[in-house]
């Protein structure tokens, strides 16, 4: 289970409407030049990954490895997606924040 912060923050950046989630929607979005922070699911198709990974090379955004589709879709109150781009520039950077902090936290741990 991951932790609660990270969670909170994406579900209240969903309530202000400033996630967008799903690889066509936050394809979309990062072409728009509207995506601040790109969160790729741990568990991610290998398809989706590809598609996606190539957007944000070619647009240049921010984007972190995180969490797991089942968790993250909750968060969001959403089903099955793992791919969500925050489009809130005080959100993206309270969110990249708490999960760096978070695999620090995991990295002194192990």
């Amino acid at each position: 289970m991951m932790p609660d912060k990270v969670l909170r923050y994406l579900g209240l950046a969903k309530r202000a409407g400033a996630v967008v989630s799903g690889v066509n929607t936050c394809t979309f979005t990062m072409n728009r030049g509207k995506a601040r922070l790109v969160i790729l699911a741990e568990d991610i198709s290998e398809g989706s990954e590809k598609k996606i990974m190539k957007e944000v090379r070619r647009n240049q955004t921010d984007f972190v490895k995180y969490g797991l589709i089942e968790d993250l879709s909750h968060a969001v109150g959403q089903s099955d997606r793992s791919v969500f781009a925050i489009t809130d520039d005080q959100f993206a950077k309270t969110i990249l924040n708490e999960i760096m902090r978070e695999k620090d936290r995991r990295r002194v741990c192990e």
